[in-house]
């Protein structure tokens, strides 16, 4: 990246700092510092400041040139050295800059001409070293829950999934017992390819790209540390031939940071030793379809389904990657998540008992009526996996909610197999 783009004036105004990146408060060696977390993952993840710049950051706003600044500090900022923090901060691609906009494009465009996609959780949701992965992993699974929820006081219990299976892409940590319930159960099968429909968090920070695409697929190899798994590359091309009536891209960008997908084969890749291939799919909202079934959103779903159905295959096993209910203050709603609690979990057992049944114009229902008010993020996966194959009957294998009581909200997840 050109260090020319780098802001260098004392009196045009400083590029604000972006919008997207939280600055976030940490103890560090009895001081403060402060973390900036990127969603988006452009700027470093070990970057910080020490606390006592945050007046001279709120100073940055896109309004002020340095020459202003160092005025409105009296004279307490030296010009030149306030210069060099600016772009320090804009070469760290904290500001909303023309070296930040280029850089950015910068990263995406390696990525998408990349053959390796690298893992984006190792080291922060599970170790990055496989041998400290290996033996997490399997203190985890070394005595797996048992295999069924708890409903009415009873324990339900659950067949192991032959054809597909629902689970969700919760931190690790927080889901720790369902994911072993749910990935404990594929112990059994030996698929040759694995689908993965997923739910796409990111896609809506590329405005443009992804706008009528609403299935985003990768052909790009897996890397985990505990083994890379290749993609069904003849799979993906044969999708791609249906993108006019589908909307299905291989334009993959919106896989770069995605965690659904890669959540799904930390699991996935220590249950089954044996080489398969996979199918990783992204799913956008669904919004549009809730309000006109059958426009342009609804044709694309009803054409995709077709098409899973034609390559369907006795080879081929389906994970669908979602979590429940995210209710609270933290998503928006006005009352605490503790006191929606009986609510949100009785919508979600009509949730959960639909999907399970197959019965997707049910569960249709409930969304639209709902106006999707708890945030399902699972079910655009969910309801594409239904709308290809309609009928199947499944069982609920589980059922948990998260409580963040400090921020006063909530998400819920569960398993279903079929």
């Amino acid at each position: 990246m050109s260090e020319e783009l780098l802001f260098n004036s004392l009196d045009r105004p400083v590029p604000p700092l972006r919008s997207d990146v939280q600055t976030i408060p940490i103890p560090h060696n009895g001081n403060t510092v402060l973390y900036f977390y990127d969603t988006m993952g452009y700027a470093p993840s070990d970057f910080s400041l020490a606390a006592a710049v945050e007046p001279l950051l709120s100073l940055i706003n896109g309004s002020f040139s340095i020459n202003k600044i160092v005025g409105l500090t009296e004279g307490r900022v030296d010009a030149q050295d306030l210069l060099d923090f600016v772009r320090l901060l804009d070469q760290n691609r904290l500001l909303d800059s023309n070296y930040f906009r280029s850089a950015s494009a910068d990263i995406e465009e390696q990525f998408e001409k990349a053959s390796l996609r690298k893992p984006a959780l190792a080291g922060s949701a599970y170790p990055a070293v496989k041998s400290e992965l290996q033996v997490h992993l399997e203190r985890l699974f070394s005595e797996p829950p048992m295999n069924g929820e708890v409903v009415n006081g009873e324990m339900n219990s659950a067949e192991p999934p032959e054809r597909a299976l629902y689970a969700p892409h919760i931190d690790p940590e927080v889901g720790s017992d369902v994911y072993v319930r749910a990935f404990s159960s594929l112990k059994h099968l030996t698929p040759e390819r694995v689908v993965i429909l997923a739910t796409a968090h990111y896609a809506g920070y590329y405005p443009g790209i992804y706008d009528d695409r609403p299935f985003i697929g990768s052909a790009k190899t897996y890397e985990l540390p505990h083994g890379s798994i290749e993609t069904d590359r003849e799979y993906l091309e044969r999708l791609k031939t249906s993108a006019d009536q589908t909307g299905f891209t291989l334009n993959d960008r919106a896989h770069r940071i995605e965690h659904s997908i890669e959540l799904h084969l930390l699991f996935a890749r220590h249950i089954w030793k044996h080489d398969f291939r996979i199918v990783p799919i992204l799913i956008q909202s669904f919004d549009e379809v809730m309000y006109l079934p059958e426009g342009e959103r609804g044709r694309q779903l009803s054409h995709f389904a077709e098409h899973l159905r034609k390559l369907d295959d006795p080879d081929t096993f389906y994970l669908i990657s979602g979590d429940l209910s995210h209710v609270g203050r933290k998503f928006g709603d006005q009352e605490a998540a503790s006191s929606m609690r009986s609510r949100v979990e009785a919508f979600d057992d009509q949730f959960l008992t639909a999907a399970a049944s197959g019965e997707r114009e049910n569960l249709f229902e409930l969304i639209r009526q709902n106006h999707d008010r708890y945030r399902v993020c699972g079910f655009p996966p969910l309801y594409t996996f239904l709308t290809a194959f309609g009928g199947l009957k499944g069982n609920r294998m589980d059922y948990s909610w998260w409580d963040e009581s400090e921020r006063e909200s909530a998400v819920s997840f569960g398993a279903i197999s079929w």
